[in-house]
C-alpha cells in the first residue's frame, strides 16, 4: 500500500519537467514518475522515494530507460544521476 506521503512525493516529482530531456538541452518537457531500477531485482520495484522525473519517451520509449538506454549514454548519465537531479529539484522547492 502506498502511503499518503509517498503519493504526495511522487505527485511532486511528476510535476517537474523531464530531467533527462533537460540534460540533453530540451527543457520543459512534461514528465511522469520513473522508479529507479539500479540495484533492484527483476521483479522488485524501488521505493517511491527513489524516483526520477522522466517524459514518456525517456522513460518507456525505445531509446529510454526501459528501452536500450541510448538517451542515457548520449547524455553520459545513469539512473543515479537522474535521481540526484530530481532530488535537487525537490530540495530547491522547484515546481
Amino acid at each position: 500500500m502506498v502511503s499518503k506521503a509517498s503519493r504526495e512525493y511522487m505527485g511532486r516529482v511528476a510535476r517537474f519537467p523531464c530531467v533527462l530531456c533537460e540534460a540533453l538541452g530540451m527543457p520543459g518537457v512534461p514528465a511522469e514518475v520513473h522508479h529507479l531500477r539500479e540495484g533492484q531485482g527483476t521483479s522488485q520495484r524501488a521505493s517511491d522515494y527513489l524516483t526520477a522525473s522522466l517524459c514518456p519517451e525517456c522513460h518507456r520509449g525505445p531509446q529510454g530507460v526501459h528501452g536500450d538506454r541510448t538517451l542515457l549514454r548520449v547524455a553520459k548519465l545513469d539512473e543515479m544521476d537522474l535521481l540526484a537531479m530530481t532530488i535537487e529539484k525537490v530540495y530547491r522547492g522547484e515546481k
